[in-house]
């Protein structure tokens, strides 16, 4: 397995920081678009246009589903009880499970070229060696192993003590690859474990399913917040994650995107609106 910093150190990285946004290119900035924003750099970065880049972004409370999430039997009755909680709901087009984000968790995008000479396990391990760096100061205890009973289980949860705080999942397109991890950093983990939980009982409804969706435990997750036993907030994270950056690049550039990247970013929104369409006509 290659070196975290052999894979994410290149000597300029685009910073892009969207976690205020409410609009992008005149559309809604939902979750919807991130994931077609993800993509387009992800192209961008394929084709040498774009130099590799490091996304942030937030979003006000949103469930995002997985592809086989999309498939329980009693979806629409999950979605719409979601909607009752005035949470959003969206399919990702990435790899996982259901996600909640809300105004206390950060994402990170990490987008870098060359993937074809990458495996799936190095991108993972790069994430999880560059979350370990920003916060080596608070802890030497970070560890990447499926967390069993949390939602959105996976080889590479990231955990303290045993209690999960952050997911990775990633997104190939052509030779560019986007490394999303969510970062669940302060607010009230154990709600949002919760309404996850009440989401796959209303879902599924112990109907027998060829895919073994998780039997969610909120007990087995926490925000570094609590974890840390420190005020960390969103804004706190968004400075050491441009901190780490500085330490491993020799030069930050924050530019706009250019007219063909918003050319692609309106093919792959589309395309993320086809995906979406049962579920947004479930939340009418």
């Amino acid at each position: 397995m290659k070196n975290w910093k052999e894979i994410i150190s290149h000597s300029t990285f685009r910073y892009i920081d969207h976690s205020n946004e409410t609009s992008f290119h005149e559309k809604s900035y939902t979750a919807l678009a991130s994931f077609a924003v993800d993509d387009t750099l992800a192209m961008s970065v394929s084709n040498g246009e774009s130099p590799p880049a490091i996304r942030l972004w937030v979003h006000p409370p949103t469930i995002v589903l997985g592809i086989p999430d999309a498939r329980l039997p009693y979806l629409e009755e999950g979605v719409r009880f979601l909607k009752d909680k005035n949470y959003h709901v969206v399919v990702r087009n990435s790899g996982g499970l259901a996600v909640a984000l809300d105004e206390g968790v950060l994402n990170i995008s990490l987008v870098i070229p060359g993937v074809k000479h990458l495996s799936i396990q190095d991108c993972y391990e790069a994430m999880v060696r560059f979350v370990q760096y920003m916060l080596r100061d608070l802890t030497d205890a970070i560890e990447a192993y499926e967390i069993v009973g949390s939602y959105c289980p996976g080889d590479y949860d990231l955990s303290i003590g045993g209690r999960k705080f952050a997911g990775i999942s990633q997104r190939r397109v052509k030779d560019g690859v986007a490394v999303q991890i969510y970062l669940d950093v302060e607010g009230n983990s154990n709600e949002r474990a919760s309404l996850i939980r009440r989401f796959y009982d209303v879902s599924k409804k112990n109907e027998a399913t060829k895919f073994d969706y998780p039997t969610v435990e909120p007990e087995v997750m926490a925000s570094l917040s609590e974890l840390l036993g420190v005020e960390l907030t969103v804004d706190k994270m968004k400075k050491r994650v441009h901190a780490a950056l500085d330490d491993i690049s020799e030069e930050i550039v924050e530019t706009d995107f250019s007219d063909e990247e918003l050319a692609v970013f309106d093919k792959r929104y589309v395309q993320m609106v086809k995906r979406n369409e049962t579920v947004a006509l479930m939340q009418v």
